[in-house]
């Protein structure tokens, strides 16, 4: 089943330019509507109109909201913001994410020195998953993908915090392999060698003698196809769970496989251990889901989810219309503020649905309280 069969919605971060505006771009053309989230607003406005702009007739494919993916604010507004616009959130490619700094061992011993670089690259996908989890759950289910690296598997001396950053996100995406039985919610990761992206140019860019810059301008370089087209397999996929995928130089695509398990824990004894802890656990989850989703304020829709059909992820008319309304009723400061949202409706023209949007980006940005 290919990506343009679901008709969903796509939120990515890290979608103003580079490997995020080549996937959004991907996804569009298969008819799946897509939300942006970065913090360079002038590029992410351009990118979400140039998207737009590609479509034929007056349908709305593409948004863009200012995010800060460090914030839970406004990761929560991202997410907010792509269901009231879309009405929904099925698949999250998380591609935010940094360089600067990671030459750091030497660096004054300073706190501030090491904060950015784990902030961006780690925290932000942690906090980014457990937000589309909730909105995925609330679906039936979806597909997150993290953009990770070869540099997760290696190491190196000169971008050794960045290399640390990237085996975080490999143990992350490995480690959610039971949210697939927990809410349906598929994790994976696309880890590409170097691709001609504005990261790599700070490397290339750099002032002075650096013996690394001459390493990278010689390195042999992944096509940005074929790292878009590793991140819609992982999209597409369903049988892809939990997995690393390598997009390499030569159009070469391949699944990096753990590590075998270790063999002093290779005991009939340990076996029946794990045997009996795995569906303890899963219920242990699946309540765990069941508060954060009350929390969030979609236990309710999520309950009348799990009446269907898992695969039938899609709403009513009605149901939708229903969902906007609820979704734009925020408590501001102890205010209610309703916001009509007409540019969810296919009547309203592309100028109505911008000025309404923006509407919106300015209410969801607020620190809303979702109780």
């Amino acid at each position: 089943m290919t990506a343009s069969e679901y008709k969903k919605v796509a939120v990515i971060t890290g979608g103003s330019r580079g490997i995020g505006k080549a996937v959004a771009e991907a996804l569009v053309a298969q008819g799946i509507r897509v939300v942006i989230g970065d913090i360079l607003d002038d590029d992410g406005h351009q990118t979400a109109q140039e998207l737009n702009h590609q479509c034929a007739g007056d349908t709305q494919m593409a948004a863009y909201i200012h995010t800060d993916v460090t914030l839970y604010k406004d990761v929560i507004a991202l997410f907010r913001f792509a269901e009231a616009t879309f009405g929904g959130v099925d698949i999250a490619f998380l591609n935010a994410g940094i360089i600067s700094g990671a030459d750091n061992v030497f660096l004054p011993l300073e706190d501030e020195v090491e904060v950015n670089l784990p902030k961006v690259n780690v925290t932000g996908v942690v906090k980014c998953t457990k937000v589309a989890v909730l909105h995925m759950a609330k679906r039936g289910g979806g597909v997150i993908v993290n953009t990770a690296s070869v540099a997760g598997f290696l190491s190196g001396m000169q971008l050794a915090h960045y290399y640390a950053t990237k085996h975080a996100v490999v143990g992350w995406t490995r480690s959610m392999k039971m949210l697939k039985d927990i809410c349906n919610v598929r994790v994976n990761a696309v880890c590409p060698h170097w691709v001609a992206t504005d990261m790599q140019g700070m490397i290339l860019n750099k002032e002075g003698d650096d013996p690394y810059k001459q390493l990278v301008e010689q390195s042999p370089r992944v096509k940005m196809e074929t790292v878009v087209r590793g991140v819609m397999m992982l999209i597409e996929d369903e049988k892809r769970n939990a997995e690393t995928l390598l997009t390499l130089p030569g159009d070469v695509i391949r699944v990096q496989e753990p590590i075998a398990e270790y063999e002093e824990l290779s005991t009939s004894e340990y076996a029946a251990l794990v045997d009996g802890y795995q569906p303890r656990v899963l219920d242990h989850y699946k309540k765990q889901l069941e508060q954060a989703l009350d929390r969030y304020g979609f236990l309710d829709v999520y309950r009348k989810q799990q009446s269907v059909e898992p695969s039938a992820f899609s709403y009513s008319t009605k149901e939708l219309e229903d969902d906007h309304r609820r979704l734009a009723t925020t408590k501001i400061k102890g205010m209610m503020v309703l916001v009509i949202c007409s540019f969810t409706t296919t009547a309203a023209s592309p100028a109505t649905r911008c000025a309404s949007s923006q509407s919106m980006h300015a209410i969801l940005r607020h620190d809303l309280n979702f109780g």
